[in-house]
C-alpha cells in the first residue's frame, strides 16, 4: 500500500515514515502543508493518506476534503487536538480514522487497517448502488417504450417488449439504449 504523509513538523514526518516502512507500507509521498498534500495526492495517486491537522497554508481537513473530491482514498488524521469541533469538520470532510498525538505504532496500524476496511466497504456499496440506479434507470426506459409501442402501434405488451428485444439483438445495442431511442422518437 502506497501512503502520502502530511506533517508539518520534520521529526514527526520523519518518525512517522520510519514507522509506517517498517510496517512494510511504502511511503509514495511527503508534504510539509495542505496545498503541498493535495498536490502530491493528485501526482502520486497513494492507495491511503495521514494528515495532520494544523499545517500552514491549508489545514489537512480541508486537504482532506480536496483529496477526496478528486479521488476518494482512505484518510486518516493525526493531530495534538482533539476537540469536539475538528473531529467534526474530519468526520464531514470524509476522513476515515483520527488519531490524537502523541500515538504508537499500536495506534496507528490498527487505524489505517480499519480506515482501508471501511474505505473498501464504502467503495462497494456506492458500487453496488450506482448498479442499483443503472437497472432503475434501464427499467423505466424500457417500461416507457413498451408503454409508447403499446398505444402508438396497438402492441401487446409481450409484443411490445418482443420488438424492443429484436431491434437490440439486431442492432447490437443494449436494450436500454434500443429503449431511449424509441421513446425519443415517439415520445413528443
Amino acid at each position: 500500500m502506497r501512503i502520502l504523509i502530511a506533517e508539518d513538523e520534520t521529526i514527526i514526518r520523519m518518525d512517522l515514515r520510519a514507522l509506517l516502512e517498517g510496517a512494510g507500507f511504502e511511503v509514495c509521498a511527503e508534504a510539509r502543508d495542505g496545498e503541498e498534500a493535495v498536490e502530491l495526492a493528485r501526482v502520486e495517486r497513494p492507495d491511503l493518506a495521514v494528515l495532520d491537522v494544523k499545517m500552514p497554508r491549508l489545514d489537512g481537513i480541508e486537504a482532506a476534503r480536496r483529496i477526496l473530491e478528486e479521488r476518494p482514498i482512505p484518510i486518516v488524521m493525526v493531530t495534538a487536538y482533539a476537540e469536539r469541533e475538528l473531529i467534526s469538520r474530519a468526520v464531514e470532510a470524509g476522513v476515515f480514522g483520527y488519531l490524537v498525538k502523541p500515538f504508537r505504532e499500536t495506534d496507528l496500524l490498527p487505524a489505517i487497517e480499519t480506515a482501508r476496511a471501511r474505505h473498501e466497504e464504502l467503495a462497494a456499496l456506492r458500487e453496488e448502488a450506482e448498479s442499483l440506479a443503472d437497472a432503475l434507470a434501464a427499467r423505466k426506459a424500457i417500461e416507457r417504450a413498451k408503454g409508447l409501442l403499446m398505444s402508438k402501434e396497438g402492441l401487446t405488451e409481450q409484443e411490445a417488449f418482443a420488438r424492443l428485444r429484436k431491434a437490440s439483438q439486431v442492432s447490437g445495442r443494449p436494450l436500454k439504449v434500443v429503449a431511449e431511442a424509441v421513446v425519443g422518437t415517439l415520445d413528443p
